[in-house]
């Protein structure tokens, strides 16, 4: 079976990718000329582990395949594939849809024959109707009234810096249409998963549209009550991460997502949250606990700058903060909506000098961030810091030699925004010890966490 894959960004390129290694010849289609010069020499503008050798193991294969000529990725294809961007309208906080109208338009300007059109972008409630009616009216203008098709919502569930396993090996497959025909072509699609016994979702377009939002609006939901938790265990005393480890043993609550820490940020979780309560305005269905979800995010990453400054004394004015982790989470550089994003700006406003590293985001972080002293290492940008901020937790960040940091660093503060550490071995080594949830560490002899000259 041969498919389209319109947009070579993140769900595109490892959608595609993963679908030829499933044995299906893949086309994947681009506007954008550099792109699509670079994938054609396998040079992944992306980093998504696993994705480059992938994708070179495809192209060599003759499976996959990347074309500007929107005729080379839709005719001849059982299925195209809508994978392009629907980013937020500053206006509003709806999604964009301008880029899947568009492509849905121009796919069916070159249809010649049957063709199952797929939404794989995050779009809301009512697309896949909307998508049939513009392409119905485009045949008829074209008067290519004879040309069938179905149109299909196969939302995607990847998890950056873990996309490839999630594709071949997923949780479920959400399948949202009315015609027999699509189900039994996305059923073929996804025969491989069926070995694993993967469970598919067969069901109404508008239903696989929300479902998309409301996953992950119950996700972010999950990281924004155990930060609210946080909260109350600083106060009283007690430890987040016991609690969450208790309440987590419940199998109806799950161990997963219930990790504090400064927020959530990304390409999917601010933008569906955000959008889930448009959508719900739209509909006077009013989204009351996405709505308060999305405001406490907000505030919870303003609140991580004001826990450095409060570490630091109440004042950062012409103090050096360094800061490990710049990505919105390990394992990608994607830097959309990262809580750095907020805090290394509110910190910066206060007089901070900023030193950061990060172990693959730098170059993305570059295009969002300024007057910043970019460090090849962790412990270059510790050197002479008033505090070391660890804002995402990238492994090499787990087992930083204390001692040597307590040698290089102005002062011994710690401000662990993902309680990578032990309070007990942060105490041990004289640290002045902020993580999120649990009690503060302050050495007892208040002169041990200046560095000894």
């Amino acid at each position: 079976m041969r498919i389209g894959m319109v947009g070579t960004g993140y769900v595109g390129l490892v959608s595609g990718t993963c679908f030829a290694e499933f044995g299906i010849e893949v086309v994947c289609l681009d506007k954008d000329a550099d792109k699509i010069e670079r994938l054609k020499k396998c040079e992944i503008p992306i980093y998504e582990p696993g994705l480059e050798a992938l994708v070179e193991k495809q192209v060599s294969a003759g499976r996959l395949s990347f074309t500007m000529d929107i005729n080379e990725a839709v005719q001849n294809s059982k299925a195209v594939f809508i994978a392009v961007g629907t980013p937020t309208r500053q206006e509003d906080g709806h999604a964009d849809m301008t880029y899947v109208y568009e492509a849905a338009r121009e796919v069916a300007q070159v249809m010649t024959g049957y063709t199952l059109i797929v939404t794989k972008s995050t779009v809301p409630v009512g697309t896949a109707r909307q998508i049939e009616k513009i392409i119905s009216e485009e045949l008829a203008r074209l008067d290519k009234k004879d040309v069938e098709f179905d149109v299909c919502s196969n939302p995607e569930f990847l998890r950056e810096g873990a996309a490839v396993n999630d594709f071949i090996r997923p949780d479920r497959v959400v399948i949202g249409t009315e015609s027999e025909r699509a189900v039994e072509i996305m059923r073929n699609l996804y025969r491989p998963l069926y070995i694993n016994e993967t469970p598919m979702v067969v069901t109404s377009p508008e239903t696989a549209e929300t479902i998309k939002y409301a996953a992950n609006a119950f996700l972010a939901t999950k990281i924004t009550f155990i930060n609210e938790i946080a909260n109350l265990c600083e106060k009283t005393g007690a430890n987040v991460q016991e609690v969450a480890k208790g309440i987590g043993l419940d199998g109806r609550i799950g161990s997963k997502f219930l990790h504090a820490g400064p927020g959530y940020g990304g390409s999917c979780f601010p933008k569906d949250t955000l959008a889930l309560t448009q959508i719900g305005q739209k509909y006077n269905a009013q989204q009351n606990i996405v709505e308060t979800v999305v405001w406490v995010n907000a505030e919870r990453q303003r609140s991580m700058a004001q826990r450095v400054i409060d570490a630091c004394g109440g004042d950062v004015e012409g103090k050096r903060i360094a800061i490990l982790g710049l990505s919105f989470k390990p394992n990608t550089d994607d830097m959309r909506d990262a809580p750095s994003l907020q805090i290394i700006p509110f910190l910066q406003d206060e007089g901070a000098k900023i030193a950061a590293f990060d172990p693959v985001a730098m170059a993305e972080a570059k295009k969002c961030l300024e007057d910043i002293e970019w460090c090849e290492d962790s412990y270059e940008a510790a050197k002479d810091a008033d505090a070391l901020v660890i804002i995402t937790e990238w492994n090499e960040f787990r087992a930083l030699s204390l001692s040597r940091l307590a040698e290089t660093m102005k002062t011994k503060c710690m401000v662990d925004m993902r309680n990578i550490y032990k309070p007990g071995d942060m105490r041990e080594a004289g640290f002045h010890y902020v993580s999120i949830g649990r009690p503060e560490v302050r050495p007892e002899n208040t002169q041990a966490l200046k560095k000894v000259s």
